[in-house]
């Protein structure tokens, strides 16, 4: 079968943040809230589960809400079993996504030690990142989370920092990359906000695709400026991975949505982390194998509607790179098959593919010059 990677969700939505825009406000109340923790059964089947299916890349990617939650006792088990499910001729990757508020030198230093890829989310200089990103108490986290970026930079972590851009920082690509620089960050994701509320309208908060179009391009020409060598910029190295290779590095662009499932606290299985809802329910694996969720018939009909597209991607000139982009993000948009971001990646792939061709093609250029050499 086709590998395919975890995103885990060991503490559910719990959360020690209180973010204005966290998508999981509007979720399904049948998904739960409040304390969720997962037990040691659906931590022992899902890893025994998983590596049974003995792929040569075995990729955990723990979530939240706050997966830090689950304490440090937990991730340490979570190797002893996948230490005791692997055999040694094959790899296993972890990442964590954090929101930085727990780290400290013990969790660095187990994250380091154990090879995590430790992912910390953060909005940029203390204007943009507070005005969003407040605990229950309507304080600002600005200095915890700088200071979880330090610490994670000081103790030899390998990190990267998730940006996601909304109405506030959208306009604003120059102070961000600036800022991230001068705190020794060169590893930037950076992801468009676009939430609905309940009645189906775009949340304030959420990026315009005009200021994404500008962002994208604003933000392509510093990082040819400084070099994709030294600021990797997630986005714009797929789409040379993609021209190199054939295949995209992020699911976004990708033809069909089968990189991963999701795994809850409790065993549950969903198709998609921005699909946790009881439509895209897959099971439960703690009575059926991971293996038989991830190709059941629900998870093929959610990862072929990718390809069911709009009259207007089809005719599209940039229709292979692009595919449509985020299923999410056609929620917003009245006609369904059309992403709200259509005119965003038009924009910017009329005015980067000609340089993104170029720097493609010198890579391959590199490639077939260090072939020979060997």
């Amino acid at each position: 079968m086709q590998p395919f990677m975890l995103l885990i969700k060991p503490s559910g939505s719990d959360c020690n943040l209180d973010c204005t825009y966290c998508f999981y406000k509007n979720r399904a109340p049948q998904i739960g809230s409040g304390r969720q923790r997962m037990g040691d059964e659906v931590l022992d089947v899902m890893t025994k589960g998983y590596l049974s299916l003995r792929f040569d890349l075995s990729t955990f990617s723990w979530q939240g809400g706050e997966p830090l939650l689950m304490g440090l006792d937990f991730y340490k088990r979570a190797v002893e079993l996948q230490k005791k499910y692997c055999s040694e001729s094959r790899q296993i990757a972890n990442s964590i996504q954090t929101n930085g508020i727990l780290l400290d030198e013990q969790w660095c230093d187990f994250f380091r030690d154990n090879l995590f890829l430790v992912g910390i989310s953060h909005d940029g200089p203390k204007e943009f990142h507070d005005y969003y990103r407040k605990d229950f108490s309507g304080k600002g986290t600005y200095e915890k989370v700088i200071k979880a970026i330090r610490l994670c930079r000081d103790r030899e972590v390998e990190f990267n920092v998730l940006v996601l851009l909304t109405r506030k920082n959208g306009d604003r690509p120059d102070e961000l990359i600036d800022f991230f620089l001068d705190n020794g960050v060169k590893y930037l994701q950076f992801i468009p906000c676009i939430e609905v509320d309940d009645k189906g309208r775009v949340e304030d908060f959420s990026i315009t695709p005009q200021q994404y179009g500008d962002f994208l391009c604003k933000a392509f020409d510093r990082w040819l400026k400084i070099g994709p060598l030294n600021l990797s910029i997630r986005d714009f190295e797929s789409i040379v991975t993609y021209a190199v290779t054939g295949q995209h590095t992020i699911c976004t662009f990708q033809k069909k949505c089968c990189g991963y499932v999701v795994v809850e606290h409790n065993g549950d299985v969903f198709v998609c982390d921005f699909f946790v809802d009881p439509k895209w329910r897959l099971g439960n694996l703690l009575q059926t194998s991971i293996k038989q969720l991830a190709v059941s018939s629900k998870k093929l009909e959610f990862d072929r509607a990718k390809m069911d597209l709009s009259d207007k991607c089809l005719m599209c000139r940039y229709l292979d790179v692009c595919r449509g982009g985020c299923q999410k993000d056609k929620i917003a948009n009245s006609n369904v098959k059309l992403s709200y971001f259509c005119e965003s990646y038009k924009r910017f792939f009329d005015y980067a593919m000609p340089r993104l061709l170029q720097l493609s093609a010198d890579v391959k250029t590199r490639i077939i010059k260090e072939a020979r050499q060997v």
